[in-house]
């Protein structure tokens, strides 16, 4: 019997790991060749101190990222306790005095893995990676000016996360409804060292097949407004109660066509005024003056 053809057709359970670097695109060809040593020095650290064998580990490099997938021997609460620990101090390490941080995302999943000679597939991997460059996933890694975010599959978390183990806090993971290429899936999110993040009500999209991953790196600095108007914050500062300009152009419930449109953003108090007559002088920042009726 052919052994290796019989190892090619059988798939393996093992833990999925894909690690993206943030706003890839935005880095030069020098910085790019220095970003990726980062992701690597970061990584095999992370294995080496949490003595996980590197025969157990399958490693694939995807350019801006590394594919990864852990042999079903080693405990998966030592890769989701110990070893993150381990990426997110390495990960410090390397950000201290770079005026650009490596931000990194990984996704989590256990299924069943195909292994050939070119690398590893199956739908544990496509989930894997999916869940890692997931919009929500970019949002929150610029939203909260992290180092890194961990996405893990419900499987993954109702499995071991929620059990909790040395170094894994399932306290500290918040859940989301993520709309994918396959699905709408249910992923957990989790910022080490920090509490639970909190997720935008409103879920982001499906990112699109066919975009290039952050090729100028507008997609993430979108996606940081995004989550801070999720959660009713201005830009420049302001907050809910920020009055909407279209009711100036309502009268009893109908659009005025001849009221024009306008966007103002306000450090201060704020007084719109339209079509008003006034008898006389009146004070709105400045004295309209009592030379005949004035239209305010």
């Amino acid at each position: 019997m052919d052994h290796d053809a019989m190892d090619l057709a059988e798939a393996r359970y093992e833990l999925v790991i894909s690690v993206d670097a943030r706003r890839s695109g935005e880095y030069d060809d020098v910085d790019k060749q220095r970003m990726r040593e980062r992701i690597y020095r970061v990584l095999e650290a992370a294995f080496t101190h949490a003595k996980v064998a590197r025969d157990a580990v399958h490693m694939e490099d995807r350019g801006d990222g590394v594919l990864l997938s852990v042999a079903g021997r080693i405990a998966v609460t030592r890769l989701l306790g110990l070893w993150m620990v381990e990426v997110h101090e390495n990960l410090r390490d390397e950000n201290r005095g770079l005026s650009v941080p490596l931000g990194l995302r990984v996704g989590m999943h256990v299924g069943p893995v195909r292994h050939d000679g070119r690398g590893i597939s199956g739908r544990a991997v496509d989930l894997a990676c999916r869940l890692a460059d997931s919009p929500l996933a970019r949002r929150l890694l610029d939203a909260e000016r992290a180092d890194l975010v961990l996405v893990t599959s419900q499987s993954l978390y109702e499995d071991v996360v929620s059990s909790g183990g040395k170094f894994i806090e399932p306290a500290h993971y918040s859940s989301a409804r993520l709309e994918l290429k396959e699905g709408e899936v249910t992923a957990w999110f989790h910022l080490p060292g920090r509490p639970a993040p909190e997720i935008p009500t409103a879920a982001p999209a499906a990112p699109d097949a066919d975009r290039a991953d952050d090729v100028d790196g507008v997609d993430d600095a979108r996606d940081a407004r995004d989550v801070s108007d999720a959660r009713g914050v201005d830009a420049a500062g302001g907050g809910d109660d920020v009055p909407d300009v279209d009711d100036a152009r309502r009268v009893d419930g109908e659009d005025r066509a001849d009221a024009p449109r306008a966007h103002y953003t306000v450090h201060g108090d704020m007084s719109q005024h339209s079509d008003n007559v006034y008898q006389q002088p009146v004070h709105i920042g400045r004295i309209t003056g009592d030379a005949g009726r004035r239209k305010g």
